[in-house]
């Protein structure tokens, strides 16, 4: 489809992208939405934990909203919270995935989360249709990370159940080494620490338990995002290095074979994004995926006036069209 014209005008602070991010990623606080947790096996014997938020006021409730969080995110994120809210308030249940070792407890396994972990996803899928067969509307969410990995599962050969009948993606690294790149920036650098940190600290964790696939002096030498994927994210999850990990996992590529109706919302002033991580061709040539750049927002930002943020109010109404 052609571009989608932004309507998105936020007051003037928020104009600012880091503003933007920072102001909604740690201050935003949404309240009234309660979740209950509910822990899957996985094929692999690892495990997820969903957090699951339910329709208020509705009986017989068949719509479900799926949502995947970003780099080191987690189910309990204003942003999660939020989409659940506006979802919940009109008639949907909703579920936030806690991505593998996101939850608050370790995973299982030496592997953990990636980019490109859309095999997570299907699974999720699979085990809402056999054991909850009332959801005959299904609607997926994804951020950041999550929602290059939700493109990804969307454009894979395997097909799509016909319960999923749209998807909303925010704020998307769609080319990875594009956005690696753009992280590395000077106007990134506490971003880049405060993720390098967090994941280190994940590291430590993996090596305690698997002392054997990983080195403490190998973690104290990953002191950025690429020595850490290639040291552990690539290698973990099959992968022959960092760069065979980016270019096998970026969702760009999958983009063109989406076939439900997708909106994608990336701002023009995302400090996370480079300029190959807008798909505007692949818009262009694809009737099924809508793209909308509006020139304000930050990463993953978005501010409205009230208690729910423009890209929340956006995906329920393109939810609600589809």
């Amino acid at each position: 489809m052609p571009i989608v014209k932004s309507h998105y005008n936020p007051p003037l602070i928020f104009k600012n992208g880091h503003f933007s991010t920072i102001h909604s990623g740690l201050y935003r606080n949404v309240s009234g939405v309660y979740q209950k947790r509910e822990r899957i096996t996985l094929s692999d014997q690892d495990f997820l934990d969903l957090d699951w938020s339910y329709a208020a006021y509705h009986k017989n409730v068949s719509k479900l909203i799926i949502i995947l969080h970003g780099l080191e995110g987690n189910a309990q994120r204003s942003y999660i919270k939020g989409t659940a809210k506006i979802f919940n308030r009109n008639g949907y249940d909703a579920i936030g995935i806690n991505l593998r070792s996101c939850s608050g407890e370790p995973n299982r396994l030496y592997r953990a989360y990636n980019a490109g972990a859309s095999e997570d996803l299907r699974e999720v899928i699979e085990y809402i249709l056999t054991n909850y067969p009332q959801y005959s509307h299904i609607v997926l969410k994804g951020f950041s990370m999550g929602g290059n990995l939700l493109l990804k599962y969307l454009g894979e050969p395997i097909r799509v159940p016909k319960e999923v009948k749209a998807a909303i993606a925010i704020s998307v690294p769609c080319q990875l080494e594009g956005s690696l790149k753009q992280m590395g920036r000077v106007e990134n650098y506490m971003y880049n620490r405060m993720f390098v940190k967090s994941l280190r600290e994940k590291l430590v964790d993996k090596h305690s338990a698997f002392p054997s696939l990983i080195k403490l002096e190998d973690i104290k030498n990953a002191n950025s995002m690429l020595r850490i994927d290639n040291l552990y994210t690539s290698k973990a999850h099959g992968y022959k290095d960092a760069a065979d990990y980016y270019k096998k996992c970026s969702s760009k590529q999958f983009i063109p074979n989406i076939k439900i109706p997708t909106l994608l919302i990336s701002a023009k002033n995302d400090s996370f994004l480079s300029k190959s991580c807008y798909p505007i061709e692949e818009a262009e040539q694809n009737e099924n995926f809508y793209f909308e750049m509006p020139k304000y927002g930050g990463h993953v930002g978005f501010f409205n006036r009230g208690d729910v943020y423009y890209t929340e109010k956006r995906a329920f109404d393109f939810a609600t069209l589809a």
